[in-house]
């Protein structure tokens, strides 16, 4: 016969997790996102990918590779073949590259050991702009859950680690912002989210201006103050721009633009021009209009889109960012940051494909999250409840149709 729990033991313990609803938060996010990486492992949708390739010829001295000729997003280079990623995404693929056994899951690893983090983190930040009891942990969900970060997390995808790379260093840059607003440390954090997403770079610009203006009766402290957070950048864009002269022999040039694509679509927009303004109007559609294109079979009936999905739909829970105004100094500089973040983002000529949802987004969501949290103060209450389980809702939903 099992033993079984006393009866005191139950109590003592659900007491001591009421205590420490952080903990309860931390461990949800841990659970649901090895959870949703465990059902990409059971439906096989894993093993070594192309940039384990380049990782394993890195390693090696050599970041071309043979096996990468007619791969979507391979340039070709005096006979070589490259892939047009960024460098913070092939780093964290090194450790597993020399040890077979661990390619596959290696690269799962990866978007969990970003992913995760961010998640966690989700709490202090509401928290540290304003959102009160239960409201921060709602705006946490809504964050960890109802927005693309777990989807980014958990599928051990090249192009979604740097998603989840970015949401983790502008999530500790708004902490820090929220806080010291050390120099360096918000220097450091702004690059390396630019060495995963380099649109999220012109969110300095608010930052930096706002960073001088706090420094402004003193000129010496203002030029200390430029240099200790504009070093790290200079250095994450020197990286940035070694890093392509190695493969394309230009600093300026990233592989976007002369890599091969396969999707007739992007193939067609990308001649429009990599950024114009001609790529505007179908990017508006993608990210606050573009539906369910077609009805599926059961049991599933509505079927989104690869190209993209309104945030709208997604993660709905963005619009209560609206509540925090425009009038408070802390209110502007975010929403000028998310604008000029999202400016390039619009600019593009794709949003993103296979996806779910409009996951270029990312680049901008942490300034909304923070958005999100000061203006929890108007919150009526069940509307935005609404909001916020709608968009986990959405975002299980997309997690289970893509691994399928």
């Amino acid at each position: 016969m099992a033993a079984s729990i006393p009866a005191g033991r139950h109590t003592a313990l659900r007491d001591r997790l009421t205590r420490h609803p952080d903990l309860i938060f931390g461990l949800a996010v841990l659970v649901a996102y090895a959870a949703a990486t465990a059902l990409t492992i059971k439906l096989g949708n894993f093993g070594p990918d192309r940039m384990m390739i380049v990782a394993e010829r890195a390693l090696a001295g050599h970041l071309d590779s043979p096996a990468l000729k007619g791969a979507v997003d391979t340039v070709t280079v005096d006979g070589r073949y490259y892939l047009a990623l960024g460098p913070l995404q092939l780093l964290p693929y090194l450790p597993f590259a020399d040890v077979p056994a661990l390619q596959g899951i290696g690269r799962l690893i990866a978007g969990l050991a970003f992913g995760i983090p961010a998640a966690w983190l989700s709490l202090p930040l509401a928290r540290a702009y304003g959102a009160r009891g239960s409201n921060a942990f709602w705006i946490a969900i809504a964050t960890a859950f109802g927005s693309l970060l777990w989807y980014v997390s958990v599928f051990g995808d090249m192009y979604y680690l740097a998603h989840a790379e970015s949401f983790l260093a502008l999530t500790l840059f708004l902490l820090e912002w929220a806080g010291r607003r050390r120099p360096v440390v918000l220097g450091a954090a702004l690059a390396v989210s630019f060495l995963a997403r380099p649109t999220t770079l012109l969110a300095a610009v608010p930052f930096g201006l706002a960073l001088l203006w706090q420094h402004r009766k003193s000129v010496r402290e203002a030029i200390l103050c430029a240099v200790a957070f504009g070093l790290p950048l200079a250095a994450a864009l020197a990286v940035f721009g070694w890093f392509n002269w190695l493969r394309f022999a230009s600093p300026l040039e990233s592989g976007y633009a002369i890599s091969y694509l396969s999707e007739a679509s992007l193939q067609a927009r990308r001649a429009i021009g990599v950024f114009s303004l001609a790529q505007v109007p179908e990017n508006l559609r993608l990210a606050f209009l573009a539906g369910y294109d077609r009805i599926g079979h059961f049991p599933i009936y509505l079927v989104p889109s690869k190209f993209g999905l309104s945030m709208l739909l997604v993660s709905p829970a963005i619009l209560t960012s609206a509540w925090a105004g425009f009038r408070d100094r802390n209110a502007q500089i975010m929403w000028i940051a998310a604008v000029l973040v999202a400016v390039p983002v619009f600019l593009y000529y794709g949003g993103g494909y296979v996806q779910y949802g409009f996951r270029y987004s990312l680049d901008f969501t942490p300034f909304l999250v923070a958005l999100m949290a000061m203006g929890s103060r108007r919150w009526i209450g069940w509307p935005e409840r609404i909001l916020i389980i709608a968009g986990v809702a959405s975002v299980m939903y997309g997690i289970a149709w893509h691994a399928a």
